[in-house]
Formats: structure tokens, C-alpha cells, sequence
């Protein structure tokens, strides 16, 4: 999701990432009341004379190609100066439309509102992006001391009563002014975001707000500093290299170096991943040590490792802060406050569409259950299938079943084949867009790599970073977000990066990756789709800065092509050979996707409902949760009450590392559930794809006319209706799932 000018945060999207803090930005020019139909010349206007002279290098617009970061300019010592500059000059720039003696006009107060805080994004979207992939000791330093000022910043404008005022008048003049549906759509934004933020709250209560947010923005960041601690600095040590029986000589020899590298030369170190699960539990064969890595993933954060990582305390004190702040509003939990701008609009409706699945679902848990323990038996262990055996025994049925070796599907994996032979390529049949590798702009690291992506009559639409290797200054999970956003009424085009943790290959060694990570790649480029085909004036209403749950539906929808025959045909290449991927192994691939659901749909599923428990606590009920042991306590009989194999199949987050409800004053909290909602519209815009003829200029061009190109100008409903010309359904996904035969005609419709 994209910088707003009135939200505290600036967020990005992200497959599985969290959300990180900052003040919202956003880039435009004045206009009129009656406003002009949408120009693609348009100039910004003249900002204000501002009071404080900008200094450093995001005091003016970077002079690389499309105002690129020029990183060999930016050093950590210019953030902190910087984002006190842009504070002021912003908060001079609000003070200046307040003391605008004429009367309120779109004008002067929406537009100009939208037109300020230039600087303060331009080093915001760096440091961010920074911290998230390549952050150092100073960069948290100055994130912990910086997060609780750019929230109190935004809360003294979201919550000027003065500013507010002259958005009300505006708005309630809304019917006698001539706009554009753009334009009325960022006049009703900007409006519902002042009220959300507090700004029809009485003056005690705006006062409470504030103090909350800017505790909340404290508490978030050292939450997310916290987990990224206990997952980067606590692998697992073993002793000899037997434990470690089934790993490639690769995974040793980097578990080996890893050991050294944290000061036990000799030993062998497993790095944790950031979800509960781990990619190495299925190889290894000695049964203690799955269960140790896996034990040491599920409580890498609630201090049975290491007292200093435990984050009870501080996600139970998040917990509470957000039922008062919802309580203030009137609301009677966090969930219903934060789900005002959602596609699903009530938790109702949220928690209707998942528990419609809950049925279905524990059954195929069970039964995956019962064959792995069978398959157990039949290795010749005499025990049940625990979480730390699941994926091994599963990997082993789904190989023999369908025949199918992973690690001789990822022979025909390269890394940069899959990006520019597959995903790349994707797009141009799609799309008729095409890519460029350029080595002129400096990046923030030398895994990255740029590419400048030109549209189908040749044009420049902007430019692509891709980083996509696991180091310890990144956190984990993958994410895209802008650089720069697209805005008409700024001169901006779109600037993006994906961010990935793949792990890199030994020097030397071809660089494969599983297919797993293929997909990774093709979703996370289906976000920057999202935001190189933005076509809006206004930038806090452009690409990708839509509702949380709908913003992950155009990258899911995406990943359809990863498995297109076309598209595998010329990228997928055995390494040594060249030969192309067999059709066989291809329709294999397809037929064990719906193998081992229960534990792979499930545990998203889980965290869901588990970020739903949280969010629907009450003030006295948040509060009572005042100790870890109650923490634990509340978190189990969470889980429990869901009805699902909890206990075999653990949530991919557990409370104590969920970064994406926990690590950001509101983020995916109360919204994780959209990574379930948006995979129903995409699952359901991949059978509309199959039914109109698949991959084909004419199918892409209408869904970037109907979906990529609409950013958040619209109802969301109305915009997948104006693409699929029916109402979402979550038959397609049950059925993609393999947890329910293909339905009949007439499957009830998700309900608007």
C-alpha cells in the first residue's frame, strides 16, 4: 500500500512481509473547485515559501533518471536532520492553507493538503525501504528515535481542528462542485481519513489519541526489532555434522560457515526463516533435530531461547492500546476501527467468508493427518506425525504420488531466467511492456538490480529494482513499494522495488531457486504491475494504495502465470542440459498443488483467525492479558476454539513474531485475513482468464483497463464486477484447493 497524506503510516505490499512506520506523504498541485478533466501535462504548482531551508539530499527532487534515490549521496548521518526539515517544512506548509484567508475549495485545502510533505516522503521512502532491506545498528537507532515524532507529527495535522474544518467545508460542498470521479474520490478519502484519525473527537479525546499513537509507534518499532533479533540471532547450534544427515553439502557447508560466523567454529548453525515452518525440516533425516528447529522457530520470541527476545509483554500492551484507541471512536474493538476503508467493510463479513471453510478444512487435516502417520509406520516409526515431521513425510507421499522431485524441478530454475524469461516475459504477452537492464543508478546494495520497463508504443513507464537474497540485515518475507509514486499532477512516473529472501547460491555455483521461490517472484512483480500501470492524478489514490484487502489480489492473481505452458516453455531450462521442463513434470506440478492444503492453506488460515481473536478484545478484556503466561494462555485458547488441528498444523505466525499485526500502529492487523479474501478474487479472475483464452494481449489489456490501472478510485466491488462482469465467488478457490468438488451453477456469491 502507498503513502497517504492522512495516515501515519507509509506501507508496502508484500507477500509475506509486515507494513513498516512512517508519515504519510503525497505529491500534487492546486486546482480548482470545478476542476479540469485529468491531464497528463499538468505541472505541479508552487508550494509556500517554506520557513525552514531544506538541507541535504532529499531537499530537492533527486536529478537521476525518473528522480531515482542516488544512493551514493545519502549517507545515515542526513536521515535524522532531514526528516527534522521535512517536519517543519510540512507542518509550515499545513499552517499555510489553515491561514489561507479565502474560503475552503478543493483547491486550495484538498489539493494543497495533497501537494505537501514532498520531502518528508522523499527521505521517508528511503529510510524505510532501508531499514526493511538493509538495515544497520544506526538505521534502528534512528528508527526508534524518529518513529515517535513522525507519529506525532501526523497526529498534530490529522488532528487540527483548524484544518479539519476547512476539509469539512469543502466536503459538505461536495454536491454543488464539478469534479472529476478522481477528484471526488480523493476529496471523500481525505475526509474519511481526518474522521478516522480522530478529527470529530473532542479535545480530551483527540488528546488521548495522540498520546496512544505515539506510544503505539514506539511499542511497534521495538516489537519489530525484536523479532528481527530473535529470528536472525538465534539459529539453531548442532555439534557434529550427523545431525545434520540428509542436507545438501551446500546447506552444510553454509551452516558450517554460519556456526563460525557466530563464534562456534566447528559446530553447524541452521538460520531461522521468518514463518513457523522451516525449508530445511522436510531434508533433514535425524528426527531430534527437526523437532529442536522447529521448537526453536515456534518459541524464537517468547523467551524460552532468550529472555531479551520475549514480546509478550509488548504485543499484549499493543493489544490494549488499540481497544482504548477503538473505544475512543466508539467501536467495540480494534477490528471494527480498522476495518472502516476494507473491500469486506465489517469483521462480520471477514469472519463469515473463513469459517465458511473451517469445516472442510480440519477434515483434510485430519485425514493428511492420518496418512502421514501411516507413512510414518511404514518408514518404521512407531509415533504419530508431529509439526516438526509434517512436510517431511508429506514431500514424500506428495513424491510418490505424483512423482515429482523437487530438487530436479529446481534444476530448471535460474534465478535470472525466471525474472526476465518468465516473469518478464509474462508481462509482455499480457501487456506488450518490455524490460531493459540498466547499470547507470546506484542501488543500496550489489544483489540489487535495475531495470528500466518501457510500455507497448515503446514509452518509458519507469523503473524496477529487484533484490532477491537473504542477508542478515533484511528482514524476513518478500514486499514491493515505491521509490518514487505515479502521479500526473506531480510529473512523477513510477519507481518500484521487490524485495525477496531467496538463498544465494555459493560463489561460484549456479544460482536455482525452488519453485516455491518462482512463485515468490511472480507474485511480488504482479504488485509492481499494480503500480506501473497506475494512470491517477493525485498519488495518494495511485497503483497500489488501495484497501488492504484488496491490494494483494492483483500479485496473487499473477502468480497464475508462473505454471502457464507458454510461459514455462521459455523459462524454464534444465541448468546443464538447456532442455525445457517436461510437459510430464509440468502436469505434475499442477496435480500436487492441491496436495498437502490442510497444512499449507491451513496455517494461513490459522493466523487469521488468530489476528482476528486480538483484534476483537474489548479495553477491560485486552487489559486483563497483563503477564507472558496470559499471553500464552489467551493465544492457545484461541487457537483451540477455531475448530482446526491447532496442534499439528501450527498458525505461520505464532502472536509472538506475527510481524505483520504487531510491527506497525495498525499494518495487516485485523486484516490478515486478506490474504485469504484477495486469493478468492484472484483464484476467481484465473477461472475468468481460463475461460476467455488465457494469456493474450486482449485478456491483459482489459484487466489493466479494469483493475492494475484503477488504483484506489473506486468501490472495489464495482471494479472487480467491471472486470469478471459477475461478483467474486469463493467457489473457485475451494475448488483450486482441493477441498471441495467443483460446484454446481449458482454458488452463492461473497456477499457485498
Amino acid at each position: 500500500m502507498k503513502a497517504r497524506i492522512l495516515t501515519p503510516i507509509l506501507s508496502t505490499v508484500c507477500a509475506a512481509a509486515l507494513v513498516v512506520p512512517s508519515i504519510a506523504q503525497a505529491e500534487g498541485t492546486a486546482m480548482t473547485a470545478a476542476a479540469p478533466a485529468k491531464s497528463k501535462k499538468a505541472k505541479p504548482a508552487q508550494s509556500a515559501k517554506p520557513a525552514v531551508t531544506a538541507t541535504g539530499p532529499f531537499a530537492a527532487v533527486s536529478t537521476l533518471p525518473f528522480q531515482a534515490p542516488d544512493f551514493t549521496k545519502i549517507t545515515e548521518a542526513d536521515y535524522l536532520p532531514s526528516f527534522e526539515q521535512a517536519m517543519a517544512i510540512h507542518r509550515g506548509e499545513v499552517d499555510a492553507i489553515i491561514a489561507n484567508k479565502a474560503a475552503p475549495t478543493f483547491e486550495n485545502t484538498i489539493v494543497a493538503l495533497e501537494t505537501s510533505g514532498q520531502m518528508l516522503g522523499r527521505t521517508a521512502r528511503v529510510f524505510y525501504a532501508l531499514t526493511g532491506a538493509n538495515t544497520t545498528d544506526g538505521l534502528d537507532k534512528i528508527d526508534t528515535e524518529v518513529s515517535p515524532k513522525l507519529s506525532a507529527h501526523s497526529d498534530a495535522i490529522n488532528l487540527d481542528p483548524r484544518l479539519f474544518a476547512r476539509v469539512k467545508a469543502v466536503y459538505d460542498n461536495r454536491a454543488a462542485m464539478n469534479m472529476t470521479p478522481e477528484d471526488a474520490r480523493l476529496l471523500e478519502r481525505t475526509y474519511d481519513q481526518m474522521v478516522h484519525a480522530g478529527a470529530m473527537l473532542t479535545e480530551d479525546q483527540r488528546t488521548q489519541v495522540k498520546a496512544i499513537n505515539t506510544e503505539l509507534s514506539t511499542l511497534t518499532t521495538q516489537f519489530a526489532q525484536a523479532v528481527r533479533t530473535a529470528t536472525n540471532g538465534q539459529p539453531l547450534i548442532v555439534d557434529t555434522k550427523e545431525e545434520l544427515a540428509g542436507l545438501s553439502e551446500g546447506d552444510i557447508k553454509a551452516a558450517a560457515d554460519l556456526a563460525t560466523e557466530r563464534g562456534a567454529p566447528g559446530k553447524y548453525a541452521i538460520a531461522l526463516q521468518n514463518t513457523t515452518q522451516q525449508p530445511l525440516l522436510p531434508s533433514l533425516e535425524n528426527r531430534a533435530t527437526r523437532e529442536a528447529l522447529f521448537k526453536r522457530s515456534y518459541h524464537r520470541a517468547d523467551g524460552a531461547a532468550s529472555a531479551a527476545n520475549d514480546t509478550r509483554i509488548l504485543l499484549a500492551s499493543i493489544a490494549e492500546l488499540r481497544a482504548k484507541k477503538a473505544a475512543l471512536f466508539g467501536n467495540p474493538d480494534w477490528a471494527t476501527y480498522a476495518m472502516y476503508d476494507r473491500m469486506a467493510k465489517q469483521p462480520k463479513t471477514a469472519l463469515d467468508f473463513m469459517e465458511q471453510m473451517v469445516p472442510a478444512l480440519a477434515a483434510t487435516q485430519r485425514r493428511e493427518a492420518a496418512e502421514l502417520t501411516a507413512a510414518i509406520a511404514k518408514d518404521g516409526g512407531n509415533y504419530e506425525v508431529q509439526p516438526w515431521d509434517w512436510y517431511r513425510y508429506a514431500n514424500r507421499i506428495k513424491a510418490e504420488r505424483y512423482q515429482l522431485d523437487e530438487e530436479a524441478v529446481a534444476q530448471y530454475f535460474q534465478i535470472d531466467k525466471v525474472l526476465e524469461d518468465g516473469v518478464f516475459f509474462a508481462a509482455n504477452k499480457l501487456y506488450g511492456i518490455s524490460f531493459k537492464k540498466r547499470t547507470d543508478l546506484p542501488t543500496y546494495h550489489p544483489d540489487v538490480s535495475v531495470y528500466t520497463v518501457y510500455d507497448k508504443d515503446g514509452s518509458e513507464m519507469g523503473v524496477f529494482y529487484f533484490d532477491p537474497y537473504q542477508r542478515p540485515s533484511k528482514r524476513g518475507g518478500a514486499w514491493m513499494s515505491n521509490f518514487v509514486d505515479q502521479s500526473y499532477l506531480a510529473g512523477t512516473k513510477p519507481v518500484i522495488y521487490n524485495v525477496l529472501n531467496i538463498s544465494k547460491a555459493a560463489p561460484g555455483e549456479v544460482q536455482l531457486v525452488t519453485f516455491d521461490d518462482v512463485t515468490t517472484m511472480f507474485h511480488e512483480f504482479g504488485h509492481a504491475l499494480h503500480g506501473f500501470f497506475a494512470d491517477q492524478r493525485y498519488a495518494s489514490i495511485s497503483g497500489t494504495a488501495t484497501a488492504r484487502d484488496f491490494v494483494e489480489y492483483p500479485s496473487q492473481a499473477n502468480e497464475m502465470w508462473a505454471t502457464d505452458p507458454a510461459v514455462l516453455q521459455n523459462y524454464a531450462k534444465h541448468y546443464k542440459t538447456g532442455e525445457t521442463i517436461p510437459t510430464a513434470m509440468i502436469d505434475k506440478m499442477k496435480a500436487a498443488s492441491k496436495f498437502n492444503q490442510g497444512y499449507d492453506f491451513g496455517e494461513t488460515v490459522e493466523a487469521a483467525l488468530l489476528d482476528m481473536k486480538w483484534a476483537a478484545l474489548t479495553p477491560e478484556q485486552a487489559a486483563a492479558i497483563d503477564t507472558p503466561e496470559k499471553v500464552d494462555a489467551f493465544e492457545d485458547t484461541s487457537l483451540k476454539e477455531l475448530g482446526l488441528e491447532v496442534g499439528l498444523v501450527a498458525p505461520r505466525y505464532r502472536s509472538t513474531y506475527f510481524n505483520h499485526i504487531f510491527s506497525d500502529p495498525e499494518g495487516y492487523s485485523a486484516g490478515y485475513y486478506s490474504y485469504l479474501w484477495t486469493r478468492m478474487l484472484s483464484e476467481d479472475s484465473k477461472k475468468w482468464f481460463r475461460e476467455n483464452g488465457g494469456l493474450t494481449r486482449a485478456n491483459g489489456d482489459h484487466y489493466r483497463a479494469t483493475v492494475l490501472s484503477r488504483g484506489g478510485t473506486m468501490d472495489y466491488f464495482d471494479m472487480f464486477e467491471n472486470f469478471a462482469g459477475r461478483e467474486p465467488s469463493p467457489a473457485a478457490l475451494l475448488e483450486a484447493l482441493g477441498l471441495v468438488e467443483p460446484a454446481a451453477e449458482g454458488t452463492p456469491a461473497a456477499s457485498k
